[in-house]
Formats: structure tokens, sequence, C-alpha cells
């Protein structure tokens, strides 16, 4: 277990050194997911190594603004999509937002794009994307979509450490819709500033963009429908910790300890039940390090991948 300082640059979160979510938007592009339309960003600089960025809930791949420039420079190719019923995709009523569709979702846009090896940086939701990703990947034979490593921040890799918030919990009872129709502005950034460290609390113009990510398409009334990953987290859990458990992929977890979801306590579960765990705790830091801790999150990821990286073949 390594501890790595985040440094005083990454004390406070603040939304002044993100990208505004316009220009976000306008960096995107779209494709067809079952009918209904994705946005994505496809940031390509020379046939390198591909990178894969998959967001959490309830945001989308804003996530990654600071973080972003950080690493490109290792990539030759970034792909970052907004999954079905986040951020700027489509948000339908009626979909039943199932963990395999999210996955199919990504597997379908490379395809599209003719990738068939990346690296994975994963975070929240999108670990259990990853996990599939890895799944498939040890049952699937060539030609498939190769992994040339998995990276992991905080999320819920085993139901038995996720500590769901009680907003959550509410979401996956019997007034989840209720709930859906109740949230606004304030309950919202109580909620999510109450998973983030105690000295990188994000600030409300932070609060604001993420806010407006969730509900644009009026997305914060599908909540109660997302939020029922907790339920195909617990249904493919055997499957999901073989893979963690046998994968031949690469693997490294990033993590905040302050994170009261999934931080120091989901650790522990990692280090007993994966062989030869390499973990990087960040002393301080929540549930959101890229967003907290951008410079550390960077440097523990790049040390990681960069060995990989000259093995790692060109996209075909």
């Amino acid at each position: 277990l390594t501890d790595a300082a985040p440094g005083a640059s990454n004390r406070t979160a603040t939304a002044s050194r993100m990208i505004p979510i316009n220009s976000w938007h306008q960096r995107g592009l779209w494709f067809e997911h079952r009918g209904h339309p994705i946005y994505y960003i496809d940031q390509q600089r020379s046939g390198g190594p591909v990178l894969l960025l998959i967001h959490g809930f309830p945001t989308s791949s804003y996530d990654f603004a600071e973080l972003w420039p950080r690493i490109e420079g290792s990539f030759g190719r970034i792909v970052a999509p907004d999954m079905i019923g986040f951020g700027f995709s489509a948000k339908p009523p009626d979909h039943p937002y199932d963990l395999m569709d999210q996955v199919d979702l990504h597997e379908d846009l490379l395809a599209r794009l003719r990738v068939d090896q990346v690296h994975v940086l994963a975070h929240d939701y999108g670990v259990s994307v990853a996990q599939e990703l890895l799944a498939r990947h040890l049952r699937r034979p060539p030609p498939r979509l190769e992994l040339a490593s998995v990276t992991l921040l905080n999320g819920g890799l085993f139901p038995e450490t996720h500590r769901a918030r009680p907003v959550q919990t509410l979401l996956l009872g019997p007034l989840g819709p209720l709930i859906s129709r109740l949230n606004d502005r304030r309950r919202f950034g109580r909620s999510l500033a109450a998973v983030f460290g105690p000295q990188t609390q994000p600030d409300p113009a932070l609060l604001d963009a993420f806010w407006k990510l969730c509900t644009h398409n009026d997305g914060h009334r599908i909540a109660h429908r997302l939020i029922r990953y907790i339920l195909d987290r617990r249904r493919h859990r055997e499957r999901w910790v073989d893979a963690l458990q046998t994968t031949p992929v690469p693997l490294r977890l990033i993590n905040g300890p302050e994170d009261p979801v999934s931080g120091a306590h989901m650790v522990s579960r990692y280090r007993e039940l994966i062989p030869a765990a390499d973990v990087v705790s960040l002393p301080g830091i929540g549930h959101y390090p890229q967003v907290e801790a951008p410079q550390a999150v960077a440097d523990a990821f790049l040390a990681f991948v960069q060995p990989l990286l000259q093995s790692t073949g060109k996209t075909r």
C-alpha cells in the first residue's frame, strides 16, 4: 500500500480550474446506441496507445476535465463517453439502465471507432463497467477488445463493502420516483459534498456545473432508475470479483481513503481478495480523487501505465 501525498495545490476542489461545461460540450461528438444519441469525446493525436475514460454516478465524462491535460501527452488517443442516462447523452425515462447495457455501449463505440486495444481508467459506477470488460476479456477468444491495463478509482468493487448514501437507499426503495422528483440543487450539493474529503470540499461553482450536467435532459428525474446499478452489482458479484482475481490484465487501484462510500474500508477488502494488490492511497482525499487531487492521480496513474505503454500496439 503506497501513500502518495496529494500536494498543496490539490487541497481545494474548485470549479475555477476546470473547463466550463459549455466548452466541454463543444468538444463532443455523437453516436447512436439503441436509437438514442450518445455524447462522447474522441481526442486523437496519433496512432499510439488509446485510453478509455469511464465516469461514475451521477455525473459524466466531465469528471475527468481537470485530469485530462495532465495525462493526455502519454496517449495517442483518449475516448470518453457520457453513458446513457448521464451528462449530455440521452436520458429516456423508460430505459432499463442496466450495467451490462452500459458495457455494450462502450464496446459499440470503440468498435465504431475501430479501436481494438485500450488502457482503461474508471471511477465509481464506471468500475463495474470495467469489471465486466475484464470478465468478457477473460471469456472471449481473440479477436476481442484487448485491455492493456485497467486503473480503478473509488468505486463499489464489492457489494459487501459498498456503503450507500441515505439518498441512494431511498432512491432504490419504493419511494424512489418521488425522491427523484423532489431532488434539487441544495439536496444534490449537500449529498455530493459529503463524499469529498474534509479539506477538498467542492465549491458552489463546481456543484453548479455537476448539477447542470445531471439535470440536462431532465436526468435528475431518472435517478431512481439509474440507481439500480446497486442491484446489478449484487447480481453479478461473483463474476465481477472473479474477473479481478483471475485477469492477466495489469490492475492498479487509486483510492481516496476519506470516501465514506468506497474508501479505506473497501481497500481493506480489496487487499484481502486480490492477489498482490497494487494500491495507491491518497491521504485526505475522498470519493472523487480525479477532481480533488488531479495531479496526485495523474502521477499515480502514469507511473503505473508508462512502463506498459511501450508494449501497447497502435490502434488497428
